[in-house]
């Protein structure tokens, strides 16, 4: 079903290998970006197949791309789920996760140099080498080790796995800028709109695979998300050539990366930042730490065994009462199992990856976007503050969460804000996956990418770790074995991701990237500019030939 959406985008298209030498014009012999004849009128497109050396690429980067993707959504509720097993605080947690994304951070740099140094078969098997090694040193997590001590070892795989998923990125997005032709601007917005949304739902598939899994045993899972690792590995190393993604010398260069010449891309990078910081303050930590919390009103109730507690609550052997497993995750929450956690964030991202590869139908149809442009994200933007600023008012005033006592209710709410955002934010970060590599020249977009996608772990690694603080001290204390109010923790994070959101929106305004308006159906937002390119010289020209004789 993959190959039969993607397939009808990629003819014709460029690619950057061939297995025979092919005629180009390029006249830089540096310059590794090969072309592929276009296919004339009387060819058939269709013949096209798997083995076809302008899909065989595109295809062996999207099928190790989206089985590693399987494994770092695993990653993280493995990670998460037995952490708060272990009893760690929400902002023990998040300490663990800012450095996986301050690795991001470097590793997004790094990655587009190595990329456009090494190629993307080179970055591709080093990413997933480097995701195996940081499972494998998951086994020697020893529940007897001092919380400091177990901070820092799982931080330290948590920074592998960060570098491994960021170098394992750059090649999923690189490649569809590198298959489709220049002016083929809405094929490049559906082939990134797929490859980008079929990435989030296997990711959500690996947040319940881990969940679930987890629950069974901690080493089971581990072992399940290397063999799917040890899958993917021989499709790229066997199938890739080593010049793909490989660009002009001149280009690979480290000041080349911080080009403050390219204004969108600049500008977008800094948007891209604070609109996942948006997501984050919310998402990646404390929700599901909310959703596994008790009700706050039913802790410290006599008790003779957990039967008699509320979800999510023990009865604690020694005190005879209803006591919160986990203190420092807080309490308000409904006290979800780890495997409806699990489902819970999974289908969350599944549902924000369709999305995903729908948006380019939803916008080209009925909305009129296509493609789209500074104005198109502008509009989206601001729409994504709606979702957690109305959630954020509820669970401070609503007496589903006020009562402490509605667990159906805060499920309904809690549902029904998830899905909206996770639509309109997937709309988002569709569109801006489109634009950056439509702002990127062709030549440098590993580099580019890699510039961009930095900022986005800088939006993520602020999320985290703002999140991780103001969950775990806004909210009324309730003393040892209760913990404090998480309803007000998460609350106060959703309001900071509305402020990231409405930010995101304001920095999108200074793209210079609005010619083609903005529609909404038939109904023109803003209307189009028409440029008119005018020569001077040949102005000037007309002018002389005005004065000349005629002979």
């Amino acid at each position: 079903y993959f190959f039969a959406l993607v397939k009808p985008q990629l003819t014709p298209m460029t690619t950057l290998f061939n297995d025979t030498p092919t005629p180009t014009n390029i006249e830089d012999d540096s310059k590794m970006i090969k072309e592929i004849p276009t296919p004339t009128e009387n060819e058939d497109n269709t013949k096209m197949n798997l083995t076809s050396p302008a899909l065989r690429p595109f295809i062996i980067i999207s099928f190790s791309y989206l089985l590693f993707t399987i494994t770092d959504g695993a990653m993280r509720m493995i990670v998460l789920m037995y952490a708060y097993n272990l009893n760690f605080s929400v902002l023990e947690v998040a300490i663990m996760f800012t450095f996986y994304e301050l690795a991001g951070v470097v590793t997004n740099l790094v990655a587009g140099l190595v990329g456009a140094k090494c190629g993307i078969k080179f970055t591709l098997v080093f990413g997933l080498a480097l995701q195996v090694f940081s499972f494998g040193l998951l086994f020697a997590w020893n529940d007897e080790w001092e919380k400091t001590t177990a901070i820092v070892y799982v931080t330290v795989t948590q920074v592998l796995g960060g570098i491994a998923k960021d170098i394992n990125k750059l090649g999923g997005k690189t490649v569809t800028k590198l298959v489709t032709p220049e002016e083929q601007e809405t094929r490049l917005f559906k082939l990134v709109s797929l490859l980008t949304g079929w990435k989030n739902s296997l990711k959500g598939v690996g947040y319940f695979l881990g969940s679930a899994l987890v629950s069974i045993s901690f080493e089971l899972a581990l072992g399940c998300m290397i063999v799917l690792l040890l899958i993917a590995m021989p499709w790229a190393i066997f199938g890739l050539d080593t010049s793909l993604g490989r660009a002009k010398k001149e280009n690979a260069t480290l000041d080349k990366i911080f080009d403050t010449t390219n204004w969108n891309l600049n500008v977008l990078s800094l948007a891209r930042c604070f609109l996942f910081a948006s997501r984050d303050f919310w998402f990646e930590v404390p929700l599901p730490f909310y959703l596994r919390s008790p009700a706050c009103v039913s802790l410290l109730n006599d008790c003779a065994n957990t039967m008699q507690c509320v979800a999510g609550a023990v009865c604690g052997e020694t005190q005879g009462m209803c006591i919160n497993p986990n203190p420092g995750g807080g309490c308000g929450g409904p006290g979800m199992s780890y495997v409806l956690v699990g489902a819970f964030l999974g289908g969350y991202i599944i549902l924000y990856g369709q999305v995903q590869s729908w948006t380019p139908q939803m916008i080209t149809g009925p909305l009129k976007q296509t493609p789209p442009n500074k104005l198109t994200e502008v509009l989206w933007g601001i729409i994504n503050t709606i979702p957690s600023l109305v959630m954020s008012v509820v669970m401070l005033f609503a007496p589903s969460f006020t009562s402490g006592t509605n667990r159906d209710g805060q499920l309904v709410w809690l549902i029904s804000a998830i899905i909206s955002f996770a639509i309109i934010f997937a709309i988002n970060s569709s569109i801006h996956s489109y634009l950056v590599v439509k702002y990127a020249p062709k030549e440098k977009v590993a580099t580019s990418v890699g510039f961009y996608y930095m900022s986005n772990a800088c939006g993520r690694l602020l999320g985290t770790l703002g999140s991780g603080f103001l969950y775990a001290y806004v909210g009324e204390d309730y003393g040892e074995y209760v913990g404090r109010n998480a309803t007000t923790g998460l609350a106060v994070c959703f309001i900071a991701g509305t402020a990231c959101s409405a930010l995101a929106a304001f920095i999108t305004v200074w793209l210079r990237d609005e010619e083609a308006g903005l529609m909404c159906g038939n109904i023109p937002i803003v209307n189009a500019v028409v440029n008119i390119d005018i020569n001077e010289e040949k102005i000037q020209e007309g002018k002389n030939s005005l004065t000349q004789p005629l002979l």
